[in-house]
């Protein structure tokens, strides 16, 4: 497939993708948010993970395409102390974070 000049300015921005994800279950006081952070190192995405009080974890996560989904897919299994009944996943324009943090 040939691309154009717009096609190229469109792939830059194809290169991080940014997803707010909430995570619902049993998520708050298992280990979810230090999970979640080890997680990201290994895959090697950027964001931040913290507790909300209705009892989910929302985690804000932008990379490379590929380690985006495979940090919500991880998100999705959550760890063995968590139970994971669902996830809420948004699109939103990526910040240019940099490192993973526990906020809260």
């Amino acid at each position: 497939m040939t691309r154009g000049p717009a096609d190229a300015a469109d792939s830059n921005q194809d290169d991080v993708l940014r997803r707010i994800v909430r995570v619902r279950g049993r998520v708050q006081g298992v280990g979810f948010r230090m999970d979640a952070a080890a997680a990201a190192q290994r895959i090697g995405v950027a964001g931040t993970v913290r507790n909300l009080l209705d009892g989910t974890v929302e985690a804000d996560v932008e990379g490379a395409p590929d380690a985006v989904d495979e940090m919500v897919e991880h998100l999705r299994r959550g760890p063995a102390s968590a139970r994971v009944d669902g996830l809420d996943v948004r699109r939103d324009r990526p910040r240019g974070a940099d490192g993973f943090r526990i906020t809260g």
